[in-house]
């Protein structure tokens, strides 16, 4: 608790982190009290207010089947963050004790362990994801699981990375003669001193995971409609902008340009924040 209580006290002193954190904390709020923020229903069509411009009715307009932008916008918070956070926490929670168990022990396991994770990595990111979504079909979980299974390779090489550095320095070296075992020496030595990378990839993580859920439901790969879905509602604004319809698609873009942005910044942020060499500076 003091540490997170020092990473606040930390962000106050930096404009931009600042506003990062006030962006995540709208986003939150949106998560929370959806129902109650939300002026129409996410999926209600209504026909007659088809393609309808902002107004006071409609504050960010309707699109093509004239569902309520602001409102869709609201409630596809929960969907892009939901998935994005599921998909995250997954890939960290199983690539960063793999990370730890290939780093550790070399053997032609790691290496094949290793190679696996260079044949998942060498894919374009949306062909593997329309592949496997195409595979699993198109629902929320299964686009979080398609995620999940892309990050995980970034974990576990952050963590590998960290272990080969740390498995032959003293103080593991001291464990191992106080007769300390393999997995003691993992797991109460080595890696509470690799986390520190890895838990700065997840704010970054999940900034990508969001543009990556967005940009899957864009090109047809991702959730269906009518789930409102940021990414999926840029995809049917998109057809009317070169009509000058441009509310449809605008929105919710921004909407995904603050919600990447504010996990950038708090990456940037939490990056300083467990530099060692921060207070030395």
């Amino acid at each position: 608790m003091t540490q997170i209580k020092n990473f606040f006290v930390f962000l106050v002193g930096r404009p931009a982190a600042t506003f990062g954190l006030a962006l995540l904390l709208l986003q939150i709020v949106a998560i929370i009290f959806a129902p109650l923020l939300a002026t129409y229903a996410p999926t209600e069509a209504d026909p007659l207010a088809s393609l309808q411009a902002p107004s006071a009715a409609h504050w960010m307009g309707t699109d093509v089947s004239g569902m309520d932008i602001y409102s869709r916008i609201i409630f596809a918070t929960r969907i892009n963050l939901l998935i994005s956070v599921v998909a995250v926490a997954v890939a960290f929670l199983i690539g960063v004790p793999i990370g730890l168990l290939v780093g550790y022990y070399r053997s032609w396991v790691s290496t094949l362990v290793m190679r696996i994770f260079d044949f998942i990595q060498s894919f374009p990111v949306f062909v593997l994801g329309m592949a496997l979504v195409s595979v699993m079909g198109q629902e929320i979980w299964n686009v979080a699981i398609v995620l999940a299974v892309l990050f995980i390779p970034i974990f576990a090489r952050l963590i590998r990375a960290e272990t080969l550095s740390l498995r032959d320095r003293p103080f593991v070296s001291a464990a191992r003669c106080s007769g300390a075992t393999d997995g003691q020496i993992m797991f109460r030595h080595i890696l509470p001193n690799a986390l520190t990378p890895a838990i700065v990839q997840i704010s970054i993580s999940i900034g990508m995971a969001i543009l990556l859920t967005a940009g899957l439901s864009f090109i047809g790969a991702g959730v269906r409609m009518p789930t409102p879905e940021w990414g999926l509602m840029v995809s049917v604004g998109s057809q009317q902008m070169i009509l000058g319809i441009w509310w449809v698609a605008l929105f919710p873009g921004l909407a995904i340009v603050f919600s990447v942005l504010s996990f950038a910044l708090l990456a940037d942020a939490l990056r300083d924040f467990v530099d060692p060499r921060r207070e030395k500076a």
